[in-house]
């Protein structure tokens, strides 16, 4: 991997926190990146006092797209979602001791995953269901399909 990303960013996604799904969760928020191939499903556990009790994510993606998923939920948990909702890419970048301007996007794509978690999860309280496809941040053509095919082939255990 090139030197391209700071330390922070390199255990974040060596060590990712919070993988996986979370079976009964409450809102699920998938976002994706067609033109790059990077998508990002974020799963929330909410409880009665609309506080994120546990967050789990599953990413497809470069580094970058892993190291921000996992830093998003591990700000997100314990606030409540309106706290959550304050949370912003720069905030999640800022966090990981920033990330390189063309990567800027995966930052966004972990931002716009958890508002359609929430946005989900409103819904189903209020009872209204509405089936809305995955988004599509665009991240121009700064996409680095080599490094995806290396993070698949040596880390399928984080895209699962």
């Amino acid at each position: 991997m090139q030197q391209m990303y700071n330390e922070k960013v390199i255990d974040y996604f060596m060590n990712p926190r919070n993988v996986g799904d979370l079976p009964d969760a409450d809102g699920i928020g998938e976002v994706g990146n067609p033109r790059c191939g990077d998508v990002m499903k974020i799963y929330l556990d909410v409880d009665e006092n609309e506080v994120i009790r546990d967050v789990k994510f599953e990413t497809f993606g470069c580094a970058a797209a892993i190291a921000t998923s996992s830093m998003a939920t591990e700000m997100v948990k314990g606030l409540t979602i309106d706290e959550a909702l304050r949370i912003t890419n720069r905030e999640v970048a800022k966090e990981l001791g920033g990330l390189p301007p063309e990567k800027l996007h995966c930052s966004l794509l972990a931002e716009e995953a958890l508002r359609a978690a929430v946005a989900n999860y409103r819904e189903r309280k209020s009872g209204k269901s509405s089936f809305s496809p995955p988004s599509s941040v665009s991240c121009g053509a700064c996409c680095e399909f080599e490094e995806e095919e290396a993070f698949i082939a040596e880390t399928s255990r984080v895209a699962d």
